[in-house]
């Protein structure tokens, strides 16, 4: 199993508005039409494990931009839109019992999407690999890349690359040692 997160910030550590607001993504110069690693690193995921604060915010998008099984995490939710019922499916349960879960269905290599459910992944040391892609805009307020997490964990820096527009795109895994130093 392997579990990675895919992230876009603010200069300000926030991965939507306060409202759940995404279209700041959309106002990044992109001068050389970069879909910015996105498209690879989809085609290694079996599948997008979304929670449902991200998935309330992107359900509205037609076309719908993912080729990959979506499962929502949800204990709330009961169903998704009908034209995505093909496309979404909805599960609940700890970090681990999501895991199993996919695992079941055949889904091995997870793309962990939205910050609360990120930040679970974390707590429970699940996530094996973190891009966190730094827009160069201040938004101010709004919902936050991670939560709360109650212990310090280390990240050994893999690759960074800067992109024509201000983005700034980094990608971390555990480190071996408590000080990231390997």
């Amino acid at each position: 199993m392997f579990c990675k997160v895919y992230i876009a910030t603010s200069l300000d550590g926030y991965i939507a508005g306060p409202d759940h607001e995404l279209d700041w993504l959309e106002d990044l110069p992109n001068p050389e039409g970069s879909d910015f690693g996105f498209f690879a690193h989809m085609e290694a995921m079996d599948a997008i494990v979304m929670g449902r604060g991200t998935f309330e915010a992107v359900q509205a998008f037609r076309p719908w931009p993912y080729d990959k099984p979506v499962l929502v995490v949800s204990s709330t939710l009961s169903q998704v839109p009908e034209d995505l019922s093909d496309h979404v499916g909805i599960i609940s349960g700890e970090p681990d019992q999501i895991i199993a879960q996919c695992a079941d269905r055949g889904l091995e290599n997870l793309y962990i999407d939205g910050g609360k459910l990120v930040t679970s992944f974390l707590t429970d040391g699940l996530i094996d690999e973190m891009t966190i892609s730094r827009l160069p805009v201040v938004l101010g307020d709004g919902i936050g890349l991670f939560g709360t997490i109650d212990q310090t964990t280390w990240w050994e820096h893999v690759n960074t690359e800067a992109f024509a527009g201000g983005m700034v795109q980094s990608t971390y895994r555990p480190a071996s040692t408590g000080s990231g130093t390997g």
